[in-house]
């Protein structure tokens, strides 16, 4: 019996090499017999570049640039053929900020911009953008400040690249500092929302990024204008660009002013690994993630995953932190299984911080138990 492990993270608890690396040990402690396979995966956000070093041989750049409080930070990406390959959440991400600093009205994308710049002026002319996991709601105006771009008030004042200054914007210069005619720019997310609106930027990431009711607003006002300004400035309409409310509507700037193009992250990803290959390999695949919802369901790893096995009648199953999700949607799935480490028993807390010791728990009850695998 050949077993692939192909998850995603499980947010704030394990990597997704971790993750495999957990089920791994439950399997190999019930039986050394069952052939494994592990794929680690990201769907465009935190560990992108971590997954796809294991399979493009590209060099690590480092450099020092701004975070997203424009603090200095040492980061890298990667350069491969004339491609760059870029995390934002390495540089502009969530996860380099304490609780009590996240506040999107703050926070800035331009660190992603320099590295972009610096990823030009070495001759790429393809640039991947995985811009999960952002700390951002800036709309991208970080980012192209500091590939050139001048965002001014009524006054004519420059404007600090932040995401409480896009209510300020009145007009947009570029000063030609860099061209997008010969590059090729792809972001990579995994999200369909809207620049703003209800279901836009805002109103739907600003408040796990540390934004509070009253700023939600105000930062949907603010992307309102942006994209109003746009319009004026530059004859583009970003307004409804399926996906460009991703990294706080990064993915809706960025088109405007690099002519960038969206492309689903998990697809990307699972092409570039060519996990497809994998799956027709295994007898068993085993996906998870830390918390398996309707969100899951909208272009992410374990869908992008279970879809695959799907099209190729391949047994699939999840072990995840905790779901919402009830049977007949396990059922529409055509799950093997769907393995939880929190229960009644298993407070979240506790199966954060010991996850991989329930993760080997688990695996191991499965071999036993085989649900009729064998």
């Amino acid at each position: 019996m050949k077993i692939l492990i192909a998850p995603d993270k499980f947010k704030d608890s394990l990597t997704s090499q971790q993750v495999c690396d957990g089920i791994e040990n439950g399997i190999k402690n019930i039986s050394s017999k069952i052939k494994i396979a592990k794929i680690p995966l990201a769907d465009g956000g935190e560990g992108s570049l971590t997954v796809l070093e294991k399979i493009i041989p590209f060099k690590k750049t480092y450099l020092t640039v701004a975070n997203p409080k424009f603090k200095t930070i040492k980061t890298y990406y990667g350069i491969y053929k004339k491609s760059a390959y870029i995390e934002l959440a390495l540089t502009s991400g969530l996860q380099l900020l304490k609780k009590k600093d996240r506040n999107p009205m703050f926070t800035t994308s331009y660190g992603t911009g320099e590295i972009i710049l610096d990823a030009i002026s070495k001759g790429v002319k393809r640039i991947f953008l995985f811009v999960g996991g952002s700390a951002t709601n800036d709309a991208g105006i970080g980012i192209a400040s500091a590939l050139g771009y001048l965002f001014k008030d009524e006054h004519g004042k420059i404007l600090k690249p932040i995401g409480k200054n896009l209510t300020h914007i009145k007009s947009i210069e570029n000063t030609n500092k860099v061209t997008f005619d010969k590059i090729e720019f792809i972001i990579l997310t995994d999200v369909e929302n809207n620049l703003f609106g209800k279901n836009g930027a805002s109103y739907i990431y600003a408040k796990q990024k540390g934004a509070n009711d009253s700023e939600i607003i105000e930062l949907d006002k603010g992307l309102r204008n942006f994209s109003k300004v746009v319009k004026n400035n530059l004859g583009i309409n970003i307004s409804k660009i399926k996906g460009g409310g991703a990294a706080g509507g990064i993915a809706a700037g960025l088109n405007a002013f690099c002519d960038a193009k969206i492309f689903s992250g998990i697809e990307t990803v699972m092409n570039l690994l060519k996990i497809e290959k994998q799956i027709l390999n295994a007898d068993l695949i085993i996906t998870g993630e830390g918390f398996f919802d309707k969100q899951t369901l909208k272009g992410k790893v374990v869908n992008g995953i279970i879809d695959i096995c799907n099209k190729h009648n391949k047994p699939i199953g999840v072990i995840c932190g905790d779901t919402n999700l009830k049977q007949k949607d396990f059922n529409k799935l055509k799950l093997k299984f769907v393995k939880t480490i929190k229960t009644k028993e298993i407070s979240k807390k506790n199966a954060m911080e010991n996850a991989s010791k329930y993760l080997v728990g688990i695996s191991e009850e499965l071999m036993i138990d085989k649900l009729n695998l064998d």
